[in-house]
């Protein structure tokens, strides 16, 4: 639909709703979730194995044909871990696989589609051996990671830099660069001298941001009634 038909009430318990399910099925799988975190349609995020911490504000984005996945593995060398970190936004369909360790900085986008992933899964020779290589990920703070990038083993990925879409990154990528391709390269600097605006400043003082949003659904959904958002669901009009 082109509008958000929902009464403001509706809105309000949808959400409530979202978060006590958060506190009773994602918590608890977690090894640590920072306050104010945000998970939109939480039943779509799929967390498999221990070791995963989420820091504060942390917005996650599901879709119903795209959850987001986090996995760690445990294997005889070892056990996986996922790291990330304050103000972090992950969108729909992204999935972080670890048999090492992966660590997403401070107020970094993970786009939709993307895919995070420090090993090989198996061994090059040995088809019956999992996992097979592996080497941590670190992508530093303010990292923008484009729609359906895949990030590699062993790579670093430098502070404020920005991946284009549908990249390979299969070696280290230095800070303030945009890079591209298959396998990514530089292709060119940030400005130094253009300041880059972080997430943290929207996010940093979430309960007032709260407020502020909350404000803005009592303006746009106001006015939204119960029959008119009913007739929507079983006989939308064009328009609607």
């Amino acid at each position: 639909m082109r509008q958000d038909h929902r009464p403001y009430l509706v809105k309000r318990w949808l959400q409530a709703i979202e978060r006590a399910y958060v506190q009773a099925f994602i918590a608890p799988h977690l090894d640590a979730l920072g306050e104010h975190a945000l998970i939109m349609k939480p039943w779509r995020l799929k967390i498999h194995g221990p070791n995963i911490r989420l820091g504060r504000s942390v917005h996650v984005v599901t879709a119903t044909d795209r959850p987001v996945c986090l996995t760690t593995w445990m294997h005889e060398g070892g056990a996986g871990r996922i790291d990330i970190g304050d103000y972090v936004l992950l969108c729909p369909g992204a999935r972080l696989d670890s048999a090492t360790h992966i660590e997403v900085g401070a107020n970094t986008m993970i786009a939709a589609g993307t895919y995070l992933t420090d090993a090989d899964w198996h061994d090059v020779y040995d088809r019956t051996k999992p996992v097979g290589q592996t080497a941590k990920i670190c992508i530093e703070a303010n990292v923008w990671i484009g729609d359906g990038v895949t990030v590699c083993k062993g790579v670093t990925i430098g502070e404020n830099s920005v991946i284009g879409a549908g990249s390979v990154v299969t070696r280290d990528i230095p800070s303030n660069v945009i890079a591209a391709g298959n396998p990514a390269v530089v292709i060119k600097p940030l400005d130094p001298d253009t300041v880059v605006v972080r997430r943290k400043s929207l996010l940093g003082d979430a309960e007032a941001l709260a407020v502020a949003m909350d404000n803005m659904d009592r303006f746009l959904l106001g006015n939204n009634t119960w029959p008119h958002w009913l007739r929507t669901l079983v006989k939308p009009k064009r328009g609607d």
